[in-house]
């Protein structure tokens, strides 16, 4: 029992030892973990190559305290610059801010900005002087009508179309077609004829004489009388027609007949030329007859008697002056067939011709 005292007094008093000596301690490390936080933020340590640059703080470094304002710019060598071996290329003209640029000092007039133009002139710069009686005097002089030598008012045209040699399946003959005219430039008298020879015998001629209007730039219309010579006995018919250019520029010509005893007949011819060049022309024709009564002395039938295509190429040596060849096909129809075959001949034929076309 007399050592238990002394015991607790030993073990109070190591406990207040230990008690006064841990602040000393303390402080002693943690000057130690301060110590280089305050060196690396406000100033490194002198010894500049021990300082460990990855731990700094740069942001809190103040790089713009460099003052330029202090700095003397006029003592500063800017003729020595060598600008001609500057790469311009390299430099960023799209970061120039036009917004700080002081316009108020730009010469807009020498920049052509901004100037009202001047407006055109109203007014010839010179009067233009008035026209006068000599002035048109120079510019129209009188005409000497008896210094003149006028155009004859009277014109003349003959024109073989056709004058050929044709030689078909059932024989070989002639055939032609011509026709011509004189008086003016609106009234003239006409001639047209057209005949065919076989077999060394005429088959069949007639000849038209009629007086022609020209009723427009490109029509004419015609009255007066035809007289045909075979086949058969002649006979005369009052004839009545238009001929003319038509549109796309095809040749036509529409005549009617009025005959003794009410006989009624018509022909249609319609012509084209193809230009094929200037001098070689290809020129297709259709003729078609027709009559109104049937007549068996004459060899035709009524409605539609015959239809003639043909195809002729000539070369135009001169335009007076062309010969041709080509090919033609000729067909009877109905009762004019039907008389044609009674007497030993073809309904149809094809033929070969070879001819001349001339004009006076």
């Amino acid at each position: 029992m007399s050592r238990s005292p002394f015991i607790a007094t030993s073990a109070l008093s190591t406990a207040l030892l230990l008690a006064l000596s841990a602040p000393a301690w303390a402080q002693s490390h943690a000057g130690h973990a301060t110590t280089p936080t305050a060196t690396t933020a406000d100033t490194p340590p002198a010894d500049g190559g021990n300082v460990d640059h990855s731990q700094m703080d740069h942001s809190k470094m103040d790089q713009g305290s460099t003052d330029h304002s202090q700095m003397d710019h006029s003592k500063m060598d800017h003729g020595s610059a060598d600008h001609s071996q500057m790469d311009h290329s390299a430099m960023d003209h799209g970061k120039t801010d036009h917004g700080q640029m002081d316009h108020s000092k730009m010469d807009h007039a020498a920049m052509g900005h901004g100037v009202p133009k001047a407006p055109a002139p109203t007014e010839p710069l010179e009067p233009i002087p008035a026209v006068t009686a000599a002035d048109r005097l120079a510019a129209f002089p009188p005409i000497d009508h008896g210094a003149m030598e006028h155009a004859p008012e009277i014109h003349s045209m003959l024109l073989v179309n056709r004058l050929e040699h044709w030689d078909g399946q059932h024989g070989t003959g002639q055939a032609w077609e011509a026709s011509g005219w004189v008086g003016g430039n609106i009234n003239r008298l006409w001639l047209r004829s057209e005949g065919e020879r076989g077999d060394g015998r005429t088959e069949s001629a007639n000849l038209e004489v009629m007086y022609g209007r020209s009723v427009s730039p490109w029509w004419d219309v015609l009255v007066g009388v035809k007289q045909d010579f075979r086949p058969a006995d002649s006979r005369t018919w009052a004839a009545f027609g238009i001929q003319g250019l038509a549109p796309y520029k095809f040749e036509t010509s529409a005549t009617a007949y009025i005959g003794e005893g009410g006989q009624f007949a018509a022909t249609v011819e319609v012509e084209y030329e193809l230009l094929l060049t200037n001098r070689l022309i290809l020129q297709p024709l259709v003729e078609a007859t027709f009559s109104a009564k049937d007549e068996p002395a004459y060899g035709n039938g009524s409605g539609l008697n015959k239809v003639e295509a043909g195809l002729r190429l000539r070369y135009e040596f001169s335009r007076r002056f062309a010969p041709y060849i080509g090919i033609s096909h000729e067909r009877l129809f109905g009762d004019t067939a039907d008389y044609h075959e009674a007497a030993g001949e073809r309904a149809r034929d094809t033929r070969w011709v070879a001819g001349v076309r001339v004009w006076f």
